[in-house]
Order: structure tokens, then C-alpha cells, then sequence
């Protein structure tokens, strides 16, 4: 387990998780001034990573079959749905506490709340590890994770007033 982790935070699809964490976020801050249901939740992050991820990968093959003049391979196909699935999975992730208000496991209020603090915590902890693998110490790497944090939480306050 340690292994994959530690794999998991040594590649690409860290950024993706990122990235796809924020959107998921912004998804849970916009519809939280008017909560819908736990099912219309799911459903609403479960299409939205489907439909971005597709985005991805799409925008990836164009981006590489532009810039090399040639088709995708395989192998580069392969790397492509591995980031987009990375995408899919930070949007999603929340659908998890929402699947529990559906099953009455907790309120669809406890929901938003565990969506929004553990998007934002994700960001803050990928912070502390990127600053802690290139070489910060723990006291510049914490602040690190608190200032990735607060501009995650920035750009979804914006993201969900646009939304």
C-alpha cells in the first residue's frame, strides 16, 4: 500500500487529482447555496467528471496529434486515459459522502460540509508533499499546504460564483 502511494505522489496524475479536486469543489460550493438532493448530487459530480475527463482526454490527443503531426499511439493513448481518469476521480471523490446521505448513513448537510473540507484538505496535503519532496522543511512546507489551500479555496469561491 505504501508502495502505491508513494508511486501515486511520484507521477503526473497528482496534478490531475488536483485539478479535477478543484472542479469537483467548486461543483459542491455553487450547488450548496441551494442543496439539491444526495441523488441529484451524485448524478450532477458523476456527469461532470465524466464530461470533463472526456474534455481531457480529448484536448490531449488533439494536443499531441497537433504537435507531432502524427496519430497517438497506443501507449501515449494509454497515459492520456490515465490522466483523464485522474481528472474524472478528483471531480468524483465527493459522490462518495452524498452515496451516504442517500443511503441515510448521514444528512445531505454533513455531506456538503465533509465534501468541502476534505476537497480542501486534499489540496492543502498534495501542497505539503510537493514542498516537502523538493526539499522544504516541515515549518515551510506546512505553510505551503496552508497558502495552496487558501488559494484552492479562492479559485472555488470564484469558480462556484461563475457557475
Amino acid at each position: 500500500m505504501r508502495a502505491s502511494i508513494e508511486a501515486h505522489l511520484g507521477s503526473r496524475q497528482v496534478a490531475k487529482v488536483v485539478y479535477g479536486s478543484i472542479i469537483g469543489l467548486a461543483l459542491v460550493v455553487a450547488l450548496a447555496a441551494h442543496p439539491p438532493g444526495a441523488a441529484a448530487m451524485i448524478v450532477s459530480l458523476l456527469g461532470t467528471a465524466v464530461a470533463v475527463g472526456l474534455a481531457e482526454l480529448y484536448s490531449e490527443i488533439v494536443g499531441a496529434e497537433t504537435s507531432s503531426r502524427h496519430s497517438v499511439t497506443r501507449h501515449e493513448l494509454a497515459h492520456m486515459l490515465d490522466d483523464a481518469f485522474a481528472v474524472a476521480f478528483g471531480i468524483a471523490f465527493p459522490a462518495l459522502f452524498f452515496l451516504a446521505a442517500l443511503l441515510s448513513l448521514m444528512s445531505v448537510d454533513t455531506a456538503f460540509t465533509l465534501a468541502k473540507w476534505t476537497g480542501l484538505a486534499l489540496i492543502g496535503f498534495y501542497g505539503y508533499v510537493a514542498a516537502r519532496f523538493s526539499g522544504a522543511p516541515v515549518h515551510r512546507a506546512l505553510l505551503r499546504a496552508c497558502v495552496v489551500a487558501l488559494i484552492g479555496g479562492a479559485l472555488i469561491v470564484l469558480k462556484s460564483l461563475l457557475h
